[in-house]
């Protein structure tokens, strides 16, 4: 099988620009949250998302152990949320959730978008776990998402957005 060059592969992932998502879980084994890069919808019917998650990390124990998983779609202005579950503050600060305001059982961040989801479905494929959730609730975020490109975080602009 033939693979691309992964320099070129990251090159080609930083021209695809995407919100900002936090994956929280808290259960049997232990709560623990994490910024994520990949995150999508799978389907309407049942609503479903996936997240994908480094296999080594934390938060992948958790959610497939624990068995429940919220997304926090942050909402702009939110960086600081990013940065601090990225691991960016672990030297300095404990506890990522010390601090940032959650809500509900599973600590969706506040102010966010968030699903709440049921792990339905985790699959190894490389060096990441991807995991399916059946979405047991919404908590829709009134301002428009942090968006990530090459890189850096950007606005976005509600000019031309249908509302």
């Amino acid at each position: 099988m033939i693979s691309v060059d992964r320099d070129v592969f990251i090159a080609a992932m930083r021209c695809v620009a995407s919100s900002v998502c936090v994956v929280t879980t808290d259960g049997p084994a232990g709560r623990h949250g994490a910024t994520v890069s990949a995150f999508c919808s799978v389907s309407a019917d049942p609503p479903t998302v996936l997240v994908c998650l480094n296999m080594t990390s934390k938060i992948a124990q958790l959610v497939r152990e624990n068995g429940v998983f919220k997304v926090s779609i942050l909402p702009d202005g939110a960086k600081h949320i990013a940065e601090r579950f990225a691991g960016m503050h672990d030297s300095t600060v404990a506890d990522r959730f010390e601090g940032i305001e959650t809500s509900g059982a599973l600590h969706g961040i506040t102010g966010a978008t968030i699903l709440s989801c049921t792990l339905s479905q985790a699959v190894e494929e490389g060096s990441h776990l991807v995991c399916m959730g059946r979405v047991q609730d919404v908590t829709l975020g009134a301002n428009l998402p942090l968006t990530y490109l090459a890189g850096r975080y950007h606005p976005l602009s509600r000019e031309g957005i249908a509302q």
